[in-house]
Parts: C-alpha cells; structure tokens; sequence
C-alpha cells in the first residue's frame, strides 16, 4: 500500500534563514499583505522583514489585529485589508495565529463561501501565494493543509483543511524563537510534542509519518528543557525549531487524535492559549488510550532512552513517568488551576465533549473513544 505524504513547496531552514534566502525568493507579486500581531511589530521583526521587501522594491500593508485565537472577524477584516489595498500574495509572521489568520484570509479571497462551509469539505481553489514566517517553535502550521478558526456565532473551533492551504515558502529560522517567553516556549514546544506523539499513535499513521514523529519526540525530550531553562540557547532553539517542522510534517500526514480533539473546545469558550490547552490535557489523553498503544509508547520510551526494558508494559509505564517529569520541568499547570470559571466550565461539559467528538479527531485515536469518555476526562480534570 503507497502513501501520500504532502509537505510545504519550498522550505528554508536555518539560523538568519530570512535574510539569506530573500534574494533567491522569485516574489509572485509586487504587494504583500503583511499578517502579525502587536507583539512582532514591537519586537522589530516586521522591521526587519519590510527592510528586507524595500529593497525587493516589494509594497506592503501591515495587518496585525490577529491575536492568539483568530476569530471569523478577524479573518473578514483581514480580507477587506488585503481587497482594498490590492494586495496579490500574502506573508505571516508569528506564531501559529497569524499563520492560521493567513491561510483563512487566502481562503476568503479566492471564495464567496463562509468559512464555516469548509468544516465538511476540503478547500481545493486557487488562492494567493502564501509565504511563512514562524516566531515560535510548535504550532507547525508553516508545515501544514489546517488552520483552525473560531466560529464566534457558535463558540467552536472550525478545523479548516486542504492541500491548497500549504504555504508555498516556509521559511523557518530559529533567530526569531529567541524572544519567546519560558511559558510560551514551554507551551508551544508541548504542542509540537502532542503533534509528533498524536501522529505516531494514531490509525492514520504511515512510515514517513512516523519517522518524522519519532525524530521530533526524540528532539524535544532533550532540547524543550534547555530552551525553558536558557532561552538564549541558540542550538537547542534551532532543534526545537527543526523537531516543530518535523512534527508538523507528521500530524499533517497523520492527523491528531484526542488531545486536539478536547483541546479545541476549551480554546473556543475560555480563550486559552491552544498549546497550554493542550499541555494541560496531554497526560491525561495519553493515559486514557494507552491500553491499545502500548507498545507505540513502549517504543518512544526506547527512542529517548528513558527505558532498559524489554518489556512493552514496563517500557510504556517509563514513559509516562519521563513525560511526566517533563511537564513538571516544564511548569506545567493543572486544567483546575487555569481555569476561574468551574461551574461555567461543568455546565458547557457536555456541549464541549460533542464538539470534541464532532472534529473527528478523537476517532484516530488507537483506543474507540465515546462522547461519555471525553466527558468523563473534563470532569476528572476540573474537579
């Protein structure tokens, strides 16, 4: 049996990738719709990108009201930004919010449908040339078909996906992952982590898939830390940087499963940060489908060598306990201890668990997952 494996068109990797392949870019156009947010412009990385487009005689047009869960009506002003000032390609800079905000507003311009419509089919027209420019080292959306958006009306996350929606240049350099926070440094790279483990135990798995998955896994066990404890550490920042492409690489060919599936509701109704959420439900995911992934857990346990054993169930139980050292390290906190609103959180339970179950994702788990076992995990969690 032969399997697809989809991947960006082009990439560059590598510390100041930015600057040193800007003269080899053959530009689709001659006005860019730049997509960000307040904290690249004070930070001076739009600076150095516009510096960068000046001297390619390249126009542009700054959108930076995208914040850390792109809205519907974010997207919809983005596309009158891009329309009005004649924009033909766009480029995001940032973390994973712009990058989805940028796939969503290229999917808007080339579509009189809503975004709501391609919940249930695959987006597949002709769309501007996307370039990427990830800040943070996790979310691998500079690698992927998917970008989720909130759906105000309705309070969920829409899961929007296609081929088209892969950038066309990702360019990944680990200079800009510098300034990251401890916390968000800690918090992207578990997202990249549930990524790359998702991928490697769910039924969509694949050879290529896997391997992207195992390598990633491998790579934020020993680099996650160093960068939590030292953000300045350049090497262990181009790792992570490498281990988010790869894990991207991988859950776009695999897809997730539970983790993303419970994670996504709590984003849409309480504003968490996506990789907190998922931080915060990543043991708790992975324990519940352990009973029939053992053995792929026995096996990541021997590729970070936390595990001497020979046996499956020994070796799957070393690796919960290196994982959870890993969230300790990392400070990872409870769902009970991010969340103010607890009678809020209880009452929506129910409305949370089907869309959870209703993206579909929970169904690649290993283990058959109901609406009552994602119920039964936010409850065990909350209280």
């Amino acid at each position: 049996m032969s399997n697809q494996f989809l991947m960006p068109s082009k990439v560059y990797v590598g510390i100041n990738a930015l600057e040193d392949c800007f003269n080899s870019i053959q530009f689709p156009g001659t006005n860019a719709l730049i997509v960000t947010d307040e904290s690249m412009v004070k930070l001076g990385y739009i600076n150095t990108l516009t510096t960068l487009l000046k001297n390619k005689n390249i126009a542009f047009f700054i959108f930076d009201k995208v914040n850390f869960e792109p809205t519907d009506t974010c997207i919809n002003e983005g596309v009158i930004t891009y329309k009005s000032n004649a924009c033909d390609f766009i480029i995001a800079i940032g973390g994973g919010s712009p990058i989805d905000a940028m796939k969503a507003i290229a999917m808007s311009v080339s579509s009189n449908r809503p975004l709501s419509d391609y919940t249930s089919h695959v987006f597949d027209q002709a769309r501007p040339f996307m370039i990427v420019i990830p800040t943070t080292a996790g979310t691998g959306s500079e690698t992927t078909q998917f970008t989720i958006i909130t759906d105000t009306s309705q309070d969920i996350k829409m899961l929007l996906k296609g081929p088209k929606l892969l950038p066309d240049i990702s360019i990944i350099d680990p200079s800009f992952t510098l300034s990251t926070p401890s916390k968000v440094t800690a918090s992207t790279g578990i997202d990249a982590l549930c990524h790359a483990i998702e991928a490697y135990t769910s039924k969509k798995a694949q050879p290529l898939s896997s391997l992207y998955a195992l390598d990633a896994i491998k790579k934020i066990f020993i680099n996650l830390p160093l960068c939590f404890n030292d953000p300045t550490n350049i090497d262990a920042r181009e790792q992570m940087s490498l281990a988010a492409f790869e894990a991207g690489c991988s859950f776009n060919n695999a897809s997730v499963t539970l983790i993303h599936g419970m994670s996504r509701p709590i984003g849409a109704n309480f504003h968490i940060p996506h990789g907190l959420s998922n931080a915060v439900l990543m043991y708790a995911c992975l324990d519940f489908v352990k009973t029939d992934a053992q053995e792929k857990f026995a096996t990541i346990a021997r590729e970070i060598k936390c595990t001497s054993s020979s046996d499956n169930k020994e070796a799957c139980s070393d690796f919960f306990l290196a994982l959870d050292n890993l969230l300790k390290t990392l400070c990872i906190p409870a769902l009970n201890e991010i969340i103010d609103d607890k009678p809020n959180f209880n009452s929506l339970i129910d409305k949370m668990a089907k869309d959870a179950y209703d993206s579909g994702s929970p169904a690649n788990s290993l283990r058959k997952i109901t609406v009552e076992d994602i119920k039964s995990i936010y409850t065990q969690l909350i209280n």
